[in-house]
């Protein structure tokens, strides 16, 4: 059972980029053997600097990765892309595919492209967005660039999952009052202000200088860089201040305690995926629940009354059920 596994990890250590690809379809798939391969790279983690790259549809993110990854690779370092991609409603694979994003960067052989499909998770990241990261880390890339869908709560969603958070934004996106209702100034490390040449983008980095200066946390300031990624201008200074960003966790234990908390967080992610995975596809859960449903309808029990006695019978479904058979599956 384990030998696949064990195969993969020893190449994806050695720097093998096809056991990577092959690693990361078998995470993608929910195979059993994916746990184990996860395992056996576990130790080590850790090394690569992660950047999450979010922000609306249209602001040129795929564009920006690929300017940054060439500007990586200039300074010496290894780079690893993960774009998630929305899912294309007949296959449920990535519906635009690397190679039509990473045009400039796919030529070379220390940059390793994946998209990924959403397959309609909420939060513009992949169910096994991190695990595919993990992947990349393992394979020895010093930087990984996971650029979201752009939808929903992606911002929040990537903040929770990279070291640094870098939003991109437009000038036609809307102003800073916007960027503040969706979160973007509370979770952006930086701002990339992306088709700088066209008008009102001045305007929005200065309202972005601005506003940053009245965020809780002075310690860091999230730096505003105008850049236009289709011409690779601003892409220096951009890439410049997120190695300053890299410097600056790496200073004391900021990045060891945002690595912690992150860690905690994946574990009470997968615990609640196990969960809802053992119960809802419980066959006799669900009768009993529109059981509950009926009653309720009818008048025969309260709300509160219901979910009390739901939450009962699944204790008793659960006492001795393997949850990791849920989420192996």
């Amino acid at each position: 059972m384990g030998g696949r596994a064990a195969n993969y990890a020893e190449r994806i250590l050695a720097g093998e980029r096809l056991a990577a690809a092959r690693a990361i379809t078998l995470v993608e798939n929910g195979s059993r053997e994916a746990w184990e391969l996860m395992t056996r790279l576990g130790p080590h983690l850790g090394r690569a600097f992660r950047i999450g790259v979010t922000g609306p549809p249209g602001a040129g993110k795929s564009t920006l990765v690929d300017a940054l990854a060439c500007r990586a690779r200039e300074l010496g370092e290894t780079v690893g892309v993960v774009a998630v991609d929305p899912s294309s409603p007949f296959s449920g694979g990535a519906l635009l595919g690397d190679r039509v994003r990473m045009a400039r960067s796919l030529a070379d052989p220390e940059v390793f492209v994946r998209s990924m499909a959403s397959r309609g998770c909420l939060g513009g990241l992949a169910r096994t967005t991190q695990e595919a990261a993990d992947i990349l880390d393992a394979l020895g890339k010093s930087v990984i660039f996971i650029e979201t869908v752009g939808v929903g709560q992606s911002e929040l969603a990537v903040a929770g999952a990279c070291d640094c958070t870098l939003v991109v934004m437009v000038p036609e996106a809307g102003g800073v009052i916007q960027a503040m209702k969706a979160g973007l100034m509370e979770v952006a490390d930086l701002f990339a202000v992306n088709k700088s040449d066209r008008p009102g983008a001045e305007e929005m980095r200065l309202q972005l200088v601005d506003a940053s200066r009245y965020l809780i946390d002075e310690s860091w300031r999230p730096p505003v860089v105008a850049v236009t990624a289709v011409k690779s201008e601003g892409i220096e200074e951009l890439f410049d201040q997120l190695l300053r960003r890299r410097k600056w966790l790496q200073e004391g234990d900021r990045l060891e305690k945002k690595r912690l908390e992150q860690s905690a967080s994946r574990i009470r992610e997968l615990v609640r995926a196990g969960l809802e995975e053992r119960l809802w596809s419980d066959p006799e859960i669900e009768r009993a629940l529109r059981r509950d449903g009926a009653r309720l309808r009818a008048g025969e029990i309260g709300l509160f009354q219901a979910a009390v006695e739901s939450w009962e019978r699944i204790r008793e479904r659960l006492a001795g059920a393997e949850l990791e058979e849920s989420w192996r599956r």
